[in-house]
């Protein structure tokens, strides 16, 4: 199947079959190969991107339902010379130990904090009429389907925690 969706910000066409997901056309076809395949099965969370915004499992979704879309991978959020603030805290607060993750908890977070901005409750919002209170739980929570198999845990959430501030 003939399929079109921008990639960090530049429209791609590819010819391919319907069964492919978007992680392999990320990887294969298109030689974007941050995002990461981990469990295959939308476990890990290593190979999420964003898709019109929204934070998604690569492996999961098939690359001919993007058709149209905005689709950002790790390589879109920034550039070496002008890191994304999420990137960048990564590294400050040593966010990371192997980095194989770190692809998809970036995305992750980024659409993350996105939800939280648009008042996005998660299980752990204690009030659902107010703002979202973005409490070190609630970080946790909102990113649980992203693994660590490092258990970098208190560094991921204490660079998230460095982008959003206190006070979201």
């Amino acid at each position: 199947m003939r399929t079109s969706f921008t990639v960090n910000g530049t429209l791609r066409s590819l010819d391919l079959d319907p069964r492919v997901t978007l992680l392999d056309a990320l990887r294969e076809q298109l030689g974007l190969t941050g995002s990461k395949k981990g469990c295959d099965h939308g476990q890990c969370g290593a190979c999420t991107v964003l898709v019109n915004g929204l934070r998604v499992n690569a492996c999961l979704t098939l690359a001919v339902a993007c058709d149209g879309d905005q689709v950002t991978t790790i390589e879109g959020l920034g550039a070496p010379d002008a890191l994304h603030p999420l990137q960048r805290a990564f590294l400050t607060e040593d966010a990371f130990q192997c980095g194989y993750c770190t692809p998809g908890q970036i995305c992750s977070a980024v659409g993350m904090l996105e939800e939280v901005a648009a008042g996005w409750p998660s299980q752990e919002t204690q009030d659902l009429t107010g703002q979202v209170r973005l409490t070190d739980d609630e970080i946790r929570e909102r990113m649980s389907g992203n693994i660590c198999r490092c258990s970098a845990y208190p560094q991921i959430v204490a660079a998230i925690r460095s982008v959003a501030g206190e006070g979201v």
